[in-house]
């Protein structure tokens, strides 16, 4: 069993105020979808670095060697959460971004495919990775990215998002066993 990232959950004043930053954009990427906007959160200097402090006061304890961050909102948290713990970064890119030999893993979407790469020598085996995305929605992403820094050795020690929408059910395509940190839950 995965040692799990345990931290203290936020208090209502901080979860209203965080969510209260994140803006709804109705009918987005296609109709009937409520897309979540991080950029309002990103844009707030203290909004961002309470979100930051919080992903490294969660994931400290578990002794990553590496953060990883899936493209393009995983790229913007990741460095930023890796550089409070004085750690490096793995970028987990679209097709033809990485100049390198690299290692696929195609998942499924709602509407199609898509592909993720990684380095084939990014890590070592049994380096301790944390992943990152900004958001949980059906978890394809995530598994797949999982996926692939497992094939390339990494020990993916916990897997964190800023929001989980949770009736979505992403959590639920997540490996066993692996611990899921979400900062906020709708």
């Amino acid at each position: 069993m995965t040692e799990q990232a345990t931290s203290k959950p936020l208090s209502p004043e901080k979860s209203e105020w965080l969510k209260g930053k994140i803006r709804d954009i109705p009918d987005f990427p296609k109709p009937g979808i409520i897309f979540k906007d991080l950029t309002t959160l990103l844009k707030d200097k203290e909004a961002f670095s309470y979100v930051i402090e919080v992903f490294a006061d969660n994931y400290s304890k578990l002794n990553p060697d590496y953060i990883a961050g899936i493209e393009a909102r995983g790229f913007i948290l990741g460095p930023a959460i890796a550089n409070k713990l004085n750690l490096g970064f793995i970028p987990v890119r679209k097709p033809g971004k990485l100049p390198h030999k690299v290692v696929k893993e195609s998942y499924q979407l709602e509407y199609g495919t898509d592909t993720l790469e990684v380095h084939e020598d990014c890590v070592n085996k049994g380096d301790r990775v944390v992943l990152i995305d900004d958001l949980l929605a059906t978890g394809g992403t995530a598994a797949a990215a999982y996926s692939l820094l497992n094939r390339v050795g990494a020990e993916i020690v916990s897997i964190g998002f800023v929001v989980e929408l949770e009736f979505l059910g992403g959590r639920k395509k997540m490996p066993g066993g692996v611990d899921v940190f979400s900062i906020l839950q709708f």
